[in-house]
């Protein structure tokens, strides 16, 4: 089974455009949004929801009032100033550490779990997507990341099929740790941008750290031909296949807009470059 990730130094280079063409493209696959943070594979793959799971990654402490004595122990002790002087919890502030529960001489504080989001098994015209949802504010968005990997594992493993995509989120962070944690290959997308190139050497720098092999896919590559080529030449000397140049096309945001994977909408030079590129990637 093979386990191809897609990746991006920064936000708002299309990497999730590319995998919904993936997606297309594909046969015997299942498929992961791991951006949790801000997910939308699903405005691509259409996707029928046979499932739905509510992730629960935190705790959130609260104060029985009939049985507190004021004493101020839980006060003292928090140091996120999440207990107000009418030992009251504020929900924003607690950060869930569970000092004051433990703490508590009366035993007067209720420590309960919260739920964080909530993660999705669905059909699509492509195959199975397994994607996840976080609330807003709420953390653990990497530990969601893993959830959602280790069931899209499983579904692979009971199906038969040799191939898991995952559309991962952007930046270095936990997220993008988790996401790239044991696949096979990452893809790297990335634009002719000041920002882009920057990125990209950061996150390139994520898979050499994790022992991840790394392709790279210059997205609207006639953009700037100039910081174009820088990149060739950083990922030659980085040794990192360039994989592909995609050109800018307005077609890619008209079937974004209809709701559709560009592949499946032109078959122009771009949907011609990225047929390239897969071709490129399920070589590894």
């Amino acid at each position: 089974m093979k386990e191809i990730t897609l990746i991006s130094g920064k936000g708002g280079t299309g990497k999730t455009s590319l995998a919904g063409s993936f997606a297309a493209l594909s046969s015997q696959a299942v498929f992961t949004d791991c951006d949790v943070d801000a997910a939308n594979l699903s405005l691509i793959l259409r996707p029928a929801i046979q499932e739905t799971h509510e992730f629960v990654a935190s705790k959130i402490a609260s104060i029985r009032l009939e049985h507190c004595t004021q004493c101020g122990l839980c006060r003292e002790l928090c140091r996120f100033e999440a207990i107000s002087a009418d030992f009251q919890v504020d929900p924003l502030s607690c950060e869930g550490c569970g000092v004051c529960y433990y703490a508590c001489p009366e035993e007067a504080i209720d420590y309960k779990d919260v739920v964080s989001g909530k993660w999705f098994i669905s059909k699509t015209p492509y195959g199975p997507l397994v994607h996840a949802r976080l609330g807003v504010a709420e953390e653990n968005s990497g530990r969601l990341v893993t959830l959602v990997r280790n069931k899209a594992r499983e579904m692979a493993r009971e199906d038969n099929l040799n191939l898991i995509l995952t559309d991962g989120p952007p930046g270095i962070g936990c997220p993008v740790i988790a996401a790239l944690a044991g696949a096979t290959a990452a893809l790297v997308v990335t634009e002719p941008s000041l920002s882009g190139i920057h990125d990209l050497e950061r996150v390139l720098a994520v898979c050499r750290h994790f022992t991840v092999p790394a392709l790279v896919c210059i997205n609207r590559c006639d953009l700037d031909a100039e910081n174009t080529q820088k990149i060739e030449d950083y990922c030659q000397q980085q040794a990192v296949p360039v994989v592909g140049k995609i050109p800018f096309d307005k077609a890619v945001t008209e079937a974004m807009v209809k709701g559709l994977s560009v592949v499946e909408y032109s078959d122009g030079e771009v949907s011609q470059s990225i047929k390239g590129v897969w071709e490129a990637v399920t070589k590894v």
